[in-house]
């Protein structure tokens, strides 16, 4: 049986983690890989991610700054679902850090119809 796995202090001390590149812009720190995904992303000011189609439930809370999609802009504190089969694109115009959760990869619309892990 999997063990829980639990971040202590993970609000206050992210700051310390260890990120990796993700997309230009982005970077991610992984905190369980297999499904459902778990990760921190940082977005640096004026980075995005292209338009992408959810394959799976998709849980985003802002941690720091605001993301934005073309529905709006969510400040810290704010929870978003996107729902399989979902569309949009995100960026953060001042930098943000979002805990992201999900199920499958999405597909990029924008780019070569790969999957990825976010």
């Amino acid at each position: 049986m999997p063990e829980p796995q639990t971040l202590p202090d993970l609000l206050h001390g992210w700051h310390d983690r260890p990120f990796q590149p993700f997309r230009e812009g982005v970077e991610i720190l992984p905190i369980r890989e297999e499904s459902p995904a778990v990760a921190l992303l940082r977005y640096a000011p004026g980075s995005s991610v292209p338009a992408h189609v959810h394959t799976g439930l998709e849980t985003i809370l802002v941690l720091e700054g605001a993301q934005s999609d073309e529905r709006g802009t969510y400040p810290a504190g704010t929870l978003v679902l996107n729902p399989e089969g979902s569309r949009h694109s995100v960026w953060s115009d001042t930098g943000c850090v979002v805990l992201i959760q999900w199920e499958r990869p999405v597909r990029f619309v924008a780019e070569t119809r790969q999957e990825v892990s976010a």
